[in-house]
């Protein structure tokens, strides 16, 4: 498994992945040990994450292969089909499974999502429209949430 280290205004995010896809994506707080080259394995995932900050991009299309149980992959796929900038809930996503029940399944699997940003879990909010758990924490939910469907500056006059 080849490992890249890149600087994003979140914090470093951790690129792992093979010939096969990339299998994760993490955020760390750390600001040290950004890597001086990227695996060519990497380098797709890495140049798309970079025009995601820049504004440039909105979805991604590099190879995937992020590991979980058939659940798991299930609810990632939902997850890739909430659109940029919009928001869906807990409960929206469960409905659209199948199963309404499942909503603590569904909040478990998205959690457990390996590819920050990538698979889009933070564009899941409480059914109240609040910010609702989030792995890399709930201010790099709201920066996201902020990027991805920034509020039109108002006019002073």
């Amino acid at each position: 498994m080849k490992k890249a280290r890149i600087k994003t205004p979140l914090g470093i995010a951790e690129i792992e992945g093979d010939e096969n896809g990339i299998t994760k994506i993490s955020v760390e707080n750390d600001t040290e040990d950004i890597s001086i080259e990227t695996p060519s394995e990497l380098k797709e995932a890495s140049l798309q994450l970079q025009e995601y900050f820049e504004g440039k991009r909105k979805e991604f299309n590099f190879k995937m292969n992020p590991k979980g149980t058939e659940f798991q992959q299930k609810v990632w796929q939902a997850l890739l089909e909430i659109p940029y900038g919009k928001t869906t809930s807990y409960l929206e996503l469960s409905k659209k499974l199948g199963d309404v029940k499942a909503i603590r399944a569904v909040a478990s699997a998205n959690g457990k999502n390996p590819l920050w940003i990538v698979v889009p879990c933070h564009r899941v909010i409480g059914s109240d429209g609040s910010l609702t758990g989030y792995a890399g924490g709930l201010w790099r939910k709201k920066w996201l949430l902020e990027h991805e469907n920034p509020s039109p500056q108002q006019a002073l006059f």
